[in-house]
């Protein structure tokens, strides 16, 4: 069948535009066969090994890492806009919506976004100047982690607890879902977590935010659509599914009655395997690292876990290159840090709105409209009514 006449001409693709470059950016890129990724010039994982969130976050807005007195403008710059109390109408809506998600906060969020920008009168990107356009992302990311928190709360019948924009992200976000201040080395673990996710390429949500942002729809828009792809199992949802792994092969004397019958009738594993990389994912690495200095018996089981999957996996798929990914050790560190499983991927879209944002800016910059062609492979058209 032929492809659908256009103005002009069609350009085959693969499926999935893998590997099909939709723009440019100076954000940061993902080198699969490397096994590396990075946020403008600097390593991802190093960045979350050895820098703070703020100042990560600080690069995502104004192109650099900020000097000591930059960070310190920076900080007050974040506590601000986190001290701006949510709008009357969206705090009051939080049990309403968390009673009407069963699914859970991520769904909430995307509700409660929406709600946010249309209470603070977000306009379209294609009205406004930049500084308005990363004001309003920034006031969104400052906002994600309290409404994810009071989300989670509301569901729960407790109280739903105000930023406290004397404590860092991290450790706040903690307090807020929990209601006590975290121990510093799970603030510090979820900090690594959180800088690790903020950008990872063109992946589904970050396409979905450049491609509504492309239409010159608002900031909130945008990030409502992000979170939507991301709630997507294959994409963000699978954190709390790999841990659910763990629990279901419950010891390590199970882990081969358990992982072999499932990857012969060829179910996915989730938490091994990534679209991008072809050898270890760098976010597994460091999310495995940050485990084992928590430490635990659940850590013991997962690196047990870990070694005997990869070998079956290379045993009965062999030249497919399948490791842990991110999602396999982040839901162990998430765990140990105390956060609720329905919390592992809306922690996840916190960090990740900070790039979204980012891409927003950088998609309105460019000015194209997104609009690829389909083919159509229905019956040949036009036929007689009938």
């Amino acid at each position: 069948m032929s492809a659908t006449p256009t103005s002009d001409p069609a350009i085959e693709v693969p499926r999935g535009l893998k590997g099909v470059i939709a723009a440019d950016t100076a954000l940061g890129d993902v080198r699969g066969r490397e096994g590396f990724y990075h946020y403008r010039q600097y390593s991802a994982v190093e960045l979350a090994e050895h820098r703070s969130l703020d100042e990560v976050w600080h690069l995502f807005v104004e192109g650099d890492l900020p000097s000591a007195e930059q960070l310190r403008a920076f900080r007050a710059r974040v506590a601000a806009v986190r001290a701006e109390p949510l709008p009357p109408v969206v705090l009051d809506a939080l049990p309403l919506i968390a009673r009407a998600g069963a699914a859970g906060p991520l769904d909430g969020l995307r509700s409660a976004v929406s709600l946010l920008a249309a209470a603070e009168g977000f306009a379209p990107v294609i009205d406004l100047d930049r500084e308005t356009i990363v004001a309003q992302g920034m006031r969104v990311v400052a906002a994600m982690p309290a409404l994810a928190a009071g989300l989670w709360r509301a569901g729960q019948g407790l109280d739903v607890l105000a930023p406290d924009p004397s404590l860092d992200w991290p450790t706040d976000y903690l307090r807020m879902i929990g209601g006590a201040t975290p121990k510093p080395e799970h603030a510090r673990a979820v900090e690594r977590y959180l800088i690790a996710t903020i950008d990872h390429g063109f992946n589904a949500s970050t396409f979905t935010a450049r491609v509504i942002a492309s239409t010159g729809a608002d900031v909130g828009a945008a990030i409502v659509g992000a979170i939507g792809a991301l709630s997507g199992p294959l994409h963000g949802g699978a954190p709390s599914r790999a841990l659910d792994t763990l629990d279901a092969i419950g010891s390590p004397d199970r882990v081969d009655e358990w992982v072999r019958p499932r990857v012969e009738a060829g179910e996915k594993m989730m938490g091994f395997g990534h679209a991008v990389y072809r050898t270890q994912d760098p976010r597994s690495e460091l999310m495995h690292r940050t485990a084992a200095e928590l430490g635990g018996d659940l850590v013991d089981f997962a690196e047990v876990v870990e070694r005997r999957v990869v070998e079956i996996l290379a045993e009965l798929k062999p030249g497919r290159e399948l490791y842990a990914n991110v999602e396999f050790y982040a839901g162990v560190v998430m765990e140990l840090a105390g956060l609720p499983r329905e919390m592992f991927t809306p922690t996840f879209a916190t960090s990740r709105a900070i790039g979204w944002a980012a891409h927003v800016v950088e998609q309105v910059e460019d000015g194209k409209i997104i609009r690829p062609s389909a083919r159509y492979v229905g019956p040949p058209a036009p036929a007689p009514l009938p």
